[in-house]
């Protein structure tokens, strides 16, 4: 009896363990500080208690939960090359209003799946020549970055910094980027601002 309860809460654990970074969806990169034991209205769960130390906060996801809310291991480094790759893309931003586009943007965002997180930030980038970014689009550009960011920092185990020099460095390679940089006319800055008035 004892063997079948220690086989099921292995087998909870999804294959996630003490110690591992984590993405949990809806905050990031985290990392597993404790696989610990609570009785909740009369039932013992069991939870990861996930630390996400630069916002301070610790979450506690019921392991029989994680998959289904979308806790991942980290991303492959082939994954991680493949992210930065869609930021050396072709920004694709929709010709819809500013509320849809940001709810869309939110969801890219809260899905947990780096590629999807990565296309945010290539369609939200602006460089020096492009016109400023409302608050919100800030906002959206900021929230994928640090996403991305994290996740590219603790895949390829270096500082924050170095992660930032690596998307910065494909963003440039971007074709509209370096055509905004050359256009002098201003021809691509009044579409985006067009845009952001629709």
């Amino acid at each position: 009896m004892t063997t079948a309860k220690k086989t099921t809460t292995v087998a909870g654990r999804q294959g996630f363990k003490t110690g591992e970074a984590v993405v949990y969806p809806a905050h990031g990169v985290g990392r597993i500080t404790a696989i610990e034991e609570q009785e909740i209205a009369g039932y013992k769960l069991e939870l990861f208690v996930v630390a996400f130390e630069k916002d301070k906060m610790v979450l506690r996801v019921p392991t029989a939960k994680a998959n289904s809310v979308g806790m991942r291991k980290l991303a492959e480094p082939e994954l991680v090359k493949k992210a930065l790759d869609v930021l050396t893309g072709r920004a694709r931003v929709k010709r819809t209003m500013w509320s849809r586009r940001a709810q869309e943007y939110e969801a890219k965002i809260n899905s947990g799946d780096l590629i999807s997180v990565t296309e945010v930030v290539r369609d939200l980038f602006r460089s020096e020549a492009q016109p400023e970014q409302s608050y919100s689009e800030r906002q959206l550009y900021e929230a994928a970055l640090d996403r991305v960011l994290r996740e590219i920092s603790s895949v390829n185990k270096i500082t924050e910094t170095e992660a930032l020099k690596l998307i910065e460095q494909s963003l440039a390679k971007s074709p509209r980027r370096a055509k905004a940089d050359a256009d002098t006319d201003g021809e691509a800055e009044t579409d985006d601002v067009q845009e952001e008035a629709a």
